[in-house]
């Protein structure tokens, strides 16, 4: 199944406070060179994102979970969530009001329960089951 959706987005405040702010990501992936893990719940290997990039928005991420339960899911409409797993290298502010100015990002995960409620899987594609799907 393919996925897509922002795992994160500049300007929002998630649940512990933080603000992702525009080309906190840009370094990371660059050191990337495009190899970003899938996990479920920021612990197991599900799939590979395909693609992970800034845009005007946030961090947008294509891939393909290839764990058979997780693909269920979603397809259920179950879990649509999307969180980043990174190290701060650089921030302004203290706890609870945090600006992200430069992160180490290490993977993103499918989860049901986002810090940022509005990282979501915006689109599903699986072809052998179903035709293209969009999670609002």
């Amino acid at each position: 199944m393919r996925i897509s959706g922002y795992a994160s987005r500049f300007g929002e405040r998630d649940a512990g406070g933080d603000i992702v702010r525009p080309g906190a990501f840009a370094a990371s992936l660059l050191s990337r060179k495009g190899e970003l893990p899938m996990l479920s719940d920021h612990q197991r290997p599900i799939g590979r994102w395909l693609r992970a990039r800034e845009d005007a928005t946030g961090l947008f991420v294509e891939g393909e979970v290839s764990d058979p339960a997780v693909a269920r899911l979603i397809r259920a409409r179950k879990i649509s969530g999307l969180s980043i797993g990174y190290r701060t290298r650089r921030s302004r502010g203290g706890t609870g009001r945090r600006e992200l100015l430069d992160l180490d990002l290490r993977e993103v995960s499918v989860v049901a329960f986002p810090m940022l409620g509005t990282a979501r899987i915006e689109t599903f594609d699986d072809t052998h089951t179903q035709p293209k799907g969009a999670l609002a």
